[in-house]
């Protein structure tokens, strides 16, 4: 696509049919794709931010005239779809490596070495491109048409955030064709998502006006806008994306990594190339790196290092993978940035769990060109063994360039006059008796009702791996006790139509649907509500093998540490955690109180417990005869199942009755099987 495509010369509203209709939206499409190429990959645009917005009307207003012109790939989608109720899971058509990273020169010219060695050459050829500090993401198009997006995550399975990756203008939603680069057949890209420095300011500067917490850095604010539910919310943060890679290509093979780099635009997909190098030898790797760390502050994002990969891509196969990394590719790492300050006040935070961290407050000192005021000491073992004391000098750094720690004391600066550090035997919060694990790593306050934990003790019990109680997140949470309606995680269940209409942002609806839900979770499985209560050391895993053991959540509170120790994933940490929290009166009291208002707990994993639904997730949509929704949702829980409301990868079966729609048509295209209310009925009888 080399030229300006055509543009309709009608006005879209005297478009009178449909055939005229398709025809200008197609010419829009095209016209707009070409665009976007010009000002996002080229960054030369043609044509004025006025003619585009008005190209975009256009193309909007025919599509709402005649809506069976609309397309998932249209440009007017990238602007945030609907909300998600969780994240899928996406398996890589190809392991999705992390690379080896180094520090010092020397271990730059060990690799060079090694690649020379194994491939019997005098010299080596490679490609050199900045090491981004963002999010790494993989792409995958059909056709030319974007499928599938998805995170690194354990290099195997990454979370799928196709929806959100849509919102980022300069990912295409259709490849351009151009000659020479066919684009036909299935298509692997990666590349990083990342935050501009003065943009990450700019939202920063606008969450603390609005009260919320800044971004820690561009990295954290580029991975958190990615990973949100809604992707209204990802459309509204300022996020670009650079490629630099493709895997896999069914219509095209490159034979060099050069020429990965050069295809890359011609399909549409941004490149950084003012930034890309071709390096013959290692010198040349050496003398980029130096170049590039010079550059790097004034650079409008940010970079931790350079990236060096042989270009040869039969070289690759040669060279080979170990089990993490790719022996072909090198990470080489700018120096971490430190500075040396001193250490005014150590004070004690309680975190959502009742973990206890100790927390450094530091004489302001700039690191990084950010401004660092203090640092997370991580437990009274790590403090003992760098001799930190209040009032020491001591050195800091940035690891990884994102998260300051104290990294030792300067004992030779000592005037006496400095104090050690102890954990406090009671929480600073609620006074609670502190748990302290005999390494001394572990420090909880066992109290579920302790302030400090309640809003977040409510989103987590809220949350979907343990009471799923749609409607509950931290900001509604934070409502509930600033209001004073909620002291302790029990008052949930005591809150009624009046309490939440009294609340901004509730009507009829909202406050039924809420209560609804709380009604609703009170039929779930022992492993959810465990989970739920956040026992300290206690995680999803765990959960389950408790269940397996206990039938019942009283003969769980009534075993001792001894008894508990016998499971085999069981340690005593874990045991005294587990014994320590059932021991306290506050959450006995609790637990209790749940009960008074209906809880009950089947116990899918126990022996006598029948779970035909076992390790099987359920879509339900359209209209069920049976039951009501939450109905349906219980039963499946009750019989060792889960319940979701939105297709992913990790739905078994789709329930479809009358008046089913997209969900039905999603579940159809991925070939998740679909039932009637009847196959639902007889799969649960067939597996009993």
């Amino acid at each position: 696509m080399n030229q300006i495509p055509d543009k309709p010369d009608v006005d879209p509203k005297e478009v009178d049919n449909q055939a005229q209709a398709e025809e200008a939206v197609d010419q829009l499409r095209q016209a707009i794709r070409y665009y976007n190429y010009r000002y996002y990959v080229l960054d030369d645009p043609v044509i004025s931010d006025a003619e585009y917005d008005a190209l975009m009307e256009d193309l909007r207003v025919l599509e709402e005239r005649f809506p069976e012109l609309q397309r998932a790939d249209s440009p007017t989608q990238q602007v945030g779809g609907e909300p998600q109720d969780e994240l899928g899971l996406v398996t890589h058509p190809l392991p999705m490596l992390s690379l080896k990273a180094v520090y010092e020169e020397k271990d730059v010219r060990g690799f060079d070495e090694y690649c020379r060695t194994e491939l019997g050459k005098e010299q080596v050829e490679y490609v050199a491109e900045p090491k981004y500090d963002g999010l790494a993401i993989e792409l995958v198009y059909d056709d030319g048409r974007l499928r599938v997006a998805a995170t690194r995550g354990d290099g195997e399975t990454g979370e799928d955030v196709t929806a959100n990756i849509k919102t980022i203008r300069e990912v295409p939603l259709v490849l351009l064709e151009q000659e020479g680069v066919p684009r036909g057949g299935r298509l692997v890209v990666r590349g990083e998502v990342y935050m501009r420095k003065d943009e990450f300011r700019e939202l920063n500067r606008r969450r603390t006006e609005a009260g919320e917490a800044p971004f820690a850095n561009p990295r954290n604010a580029a991975a958190g806008s990615l990973r949100q539910l809604d992707p209204q919310v990802t459309a509204s943060r300022p996020l670009h994306i650079f490629f630099y890679d493709m895997p896999d290509a069914e219509s095209f093979q490159p034979e060099t990594q050069w020429q990965i780099m050069q295809a890359l635009p011609s399909l549409g997909l941004r490149v950084n190339q003012s930034q890309l190098s071709s390096c013959a030898g290692v010198e040349e790797l050496l003398a980029y790196h130096r170049q590039l760390a010079e550059r790097r502050e004034d650079l409008p994002y940010e970079i931790d290092g350079v990236v060096y990969k042989v270009n040869d891509l039969a070289d690759h196969e040669t060279l080979g993978t170990r089990s993490r990394d790719p022996r072909w590719a090198l990470a080489y790492k700018f120096p971490p940035r430190r500075a040396t300050t001193t250490v005014q006040e150590i004070e004690v935070q309680v975190g959502r769990t009742g973990q206890l961290t100790p927390v450094a407050y530091l004489d302001p000192v700039e690191l990084g060109g950010v401004e660092v005021r203090r640092a997370s000491l991580h437990n009274q073992k790590e403090i003992e063994r760098k001799d930190i004391q209040v009032g020491d000098r001591v050195l800091i750094e940035r690891a990884g360039d994102v998260i300051p720690q104290v990294i030792r004391s300067i004992e030779e600066e000592r005037d006496g006059s400095e104090r050690k550090f102890q954990m406090p035997e009671q929480c600073p919060v609620c006074g609670a008796v502190v748990v302290i694990s005999e390494d001394k790593k572990q420090a909880h306050c066992p109290n579920i009702n302790c302030p400090a934990q309640l809003r977040g003790r409510i989103s987590h019990y809220a949350s979907r791996q343990a009471l799923d109680i749609e409607g509950l997140g931290e900001k509604r949470a934070r409502q509930l006790i600033e209001s004073g309606l909620v002291e302790r995680l029990s008052d949930l269940y005591e809150l009624t139509e009046d309490d939440l209409l009294a609340l901004e942002g509730y009507g009829e609806k909202s406050a039924a649907n809420l209560l609804s839900e709380l009604e609703a979770s009170l039929q779930t499985t022992l492993p959810r509500f465990l989970y739920g209560l956040g026992i300290p050391l206690v995680g999803q895993h765990l959960v389950q093998v408790l269940a397996q053991r206990y039938a019942t959540l009283d003969e769980l509170m009534a075993a001792s540490a001894d008894e508990l120790t016998d499971i085999d994933e069981v340690g005593p940490q874990v045991a005294d955690s587990v014994v320590s929290f059932f021991a306290q009166e506050e959450n006995s009291r609790l637990i209790e109180a749940i009960r008074a208002a209906g809880l009950e707990l089947a116990n899918p994993l126990s022996e006598e417990s029948p779970q035909p639904l076992a390790g099987l997730t359920f879509v339900f949509t359209g209209e069920l005869e049976r039951w009501t929704r939450d109905e349906v949702k219980r039963h499946v829980t009750q019989l060792g199942g889960r319940a979701t409301t939105s297709v992913s990868g990790e739905t078994d079966y789709v329930v479809a009755g009358p008046g089913a729609g997209s969900k039905r048509d999603e579940a159809e295209a991925r070939d998740i099987p679909v039932f009637s209310e009847q196959d639902f009925i007889e799969l649960i009888e067939k597996r009993r």
